[in-house]
């Protein structure tokens, strides 16, 4: 078949949530499309501070982070933008101002608040960042913080829709439930992280692939043609779905490969 792009996403999609691993038969089904002259990209809404370890157990030709604002491809930077850094202030100002907490992403670190947050998540977070070594040396607090995305959670003291209002001109707020947001540059997506390496690659739209199973993958999905939702997945993807796989623990991602005909 014609050699195509493969772009995965990575909590619940190419990392099992319950195991914190890529299952074996996806690292061989991964082995297998590279041989076969495949391309493999992550692309993923963390950003490239926060890629996992694990997915460095196989050799993936780029790292599309931040929801499409860093790519990194073979080890070089072929993308980056940030926010600038007085409207990066300017947010957390708001932010505080509407009775919101977050957390900033940035390419090298995350930043939290220098104080205990309200929001039980958000300090879940804190814990979950801290355990890599991330999020520790600097705090929002202090200022001065260049970042490439936010994550943010509201209550009902929250003033969320003057907050989402503030943002709109240049900001994308992505719902992930449960009164927490994901807010990204607004030029930039996963689907836009996709549009570059296939125009990089010399590639027909159809010889894109896109797994995801959450909202974030809500752009590529509408994006590509060919979109494979895991098991278990949001149910935003499905008027965009083409096939449905297996979960990850359950092998989906090799059942998705050998289904198309990549492996």
């Amino acid at each position: 078949m014609k050699k195509s792009a493969l772009f995965f996403d990575i909590d619940g999609t190419i990392l099992s949530e319950i195991t914190k691993e890529i299952p074996e038969s996806a690292l061989e089904a991964l082995n297998q499309a590279k041989k076969n002259g495949h391309k493999m990209y992550i692309n993923t809404g963390r950003t490239y501070c926060n890629i996992p370890p694990q997915l460095r157990r196989f050799d993936f030709d780029g790292f599309l982070c931040g929801c499409g604002c860093y790519l990194v491809c073979n080890d070089e930077v072929v993308l980056e933008s940030h926010i600038e850094k007085k409207r990066g202030q300017d947010i957390i100002d708001m932010m505080y101002e509407c009775k919101l907490d977050g957390i900033l992403e940035g390419t090298e670190d995350a930043y939290f608040p220098i104080k205990r947050s309200r929001f039980e998540m958000l300090e879940t977070s804190r814990r979950f960042f801290a355990k890599k070594g991330l999020g520790i040396e600097k705090y929002i607090d202090e200022g001065d913080i260049e970042y490439d995305k936010l994550f943010v959670y509201a209550d009902e003291q929250s003033d969320k829709q003057k907050f989402f209002d503030f943002l709109k001109a240049d900001m994308e707020v992505i719902d992930r439930g449960d009164n927490a947001y994901e807010i990204a540059q607004k030029p930039f997506s996963k689907a836009t992280a996709c549009e570059f390496m296939r125009k990089r690659l010399g590639l027909e739209l159809d010889q894109v692939y896109v797994f995801g199973d959450s909202g974030n993958d809500l752009s590529m999905f509408e994006y590509a043609q060919h979109t494979i939702a895991l098991g278990a997945h949001s149910e935003v993807l499905d008027p965009y779905t083409e096939f449905v796989t297996k979960t990850v623990e359950d092998d989906g991602i090799a059942y998705a490969m050998k289904h198309y005909g990549l492996i």
